[in-house]
């Protein structure tokens, strides 16, 4: 399925049926008294968050909804029936904006949730609420209100314990696969991730936790450059990051340019993100002469904790899994 993080979406509410003009046919009684029923009332628009959606891909076809009308009102006091609720699902992590005025109007974080976003309208009143005691045969009544209609900007932010990020062919692909169920498409060429991967990681007994790996980071990307602004969206969401730096490609001369190349990026788009505990990790130790430049950036890093990996072979995985545990242990202290 392809990845879809932004949509442009219209709804709206059913309209109210409108109130009933009758009067009942009894003797004595003047035009047999009024007897119209109240129309029902719209249906609403509601979005709801659930774990079965992961992008926003359904909209990338239907733009539209609408709700049902409510039936108008009916002799003998009849009211109209309620138009049905039209419930759209969305993934968690999006957030809900009016598209014309950018207010926020919900964030959905946890599977469940739902919002009324379009209000269905009001039925109209029958003529028999408006009998009075100087007009005992009101011949007028109420048309159902119309519902809200309105355009949504729905945005995607995935949800994730861990964010991998890096620069391009660091090897974040292969890490996921390594420590999870995902298999993403894994080449040796730029760009190969063109939309974030989720895995869930299973360690022993442990609690799993969900990874992602974030495409498209290259100097610039607050900019746009690359896939650029596109994804860094999807690491304000995850509590902490994988920073992982492919070390065979590392000069000895600058060995913390990847490292700061990343963070810049990062403080450029969002300054909070560099709250976030980072993992650093230096990946593909197994190419000779890898391993002599991961020992000079451990050198230049000083009091920064640096891991040691390779994907491929799976040296220092189990480290780097006990390592991500301990950081998301302590979110639940």
């Amino acid at each position: 399925m392809k990845f879809i993080d932004e949509a442009i979406i219209t709804v709206k509410a059913g309209d109210g049926g409108s109130g009933c003009v009758s009067f009942r046919r009894e003797r004595f009684i003047p035009h047999g008294g009024p007897d119209g029923g109240d129309g029902g009332k719209g249906g609403d628009v509601v979005l709801k968050a659930t774990s079965q959606k992961h992008t926003l891909y359904d909209f990338h076809f239907k733009k539209h909804f609408k709700a049902e009308k409510g039936t108008n009102g009916q002799g003998k006091q009849k009211t109209g029936k309620n138009g049905n609720d039209l419930i759209i699902e969305i993934p968690p992590g999006t957030l809900v904006c009016d598209a014309e005025t950018g207010k926020l109007l919900k964030d959905f974080i946890e599977p469940g949730q739902t919002s009324v976003v379009a209000k269905g309208g009001r039925g109209g009143k029958g003529n028999t609420a408006f009998k009075t005691s100087t007009n005992r045969t009101p011949r007028f009544a109420q048309p159902g209100e119309p519902g809200e209609n309105l355009t949504l900007k729905l945005e995607l932010k995935i949800i994730a314990d861990v964010g991998i990020i890096g620069l391009p062919n660091a090897g974040k692909s292969t890490l996921i696969s390594a420590i999870s169920s995902a298999h993403p498409k894994i080449s040796h060429y730029p760009f190969t991730t063109l939309s974030p991967n989720l895995g869930v990681v299973q360690n022993g007994r442990e609690e799993s936790f969900v990874v992602a790996d974030i495409p498209g980071l290259i100097e610039g990307a607050h900019n746009g450059a690359g896939l650029g602004i596109r994804f860094l969206r999807h690491i304000e969401r995850t509590r902490i990051l994988v920073h992982l730096i492919d070390a065979s490609v590392i000069d000895l001369n600058d060995p913390l340019y990847p490292l700061h190349t990343i963070n810049r990026e990062l403080v450029l788009y969002n300054k909070n993100l560099m709250d976030k505990p980072q993992v650093i990790v230096l990946n593909k130790i197994d190419i000779p002469g890898a391993m002599e430049a991961a020992k000079k950036f451990q050198q230049v890093a000083k009091e920064k904790k640096v891991i040691l990996i390779s994907a491929l072979t799976g040296e220092g995985i189990d480290d780097l899994k006990r390592q991500i545990r301990i950081l998301l242990d302590r979110f639940h202290e």
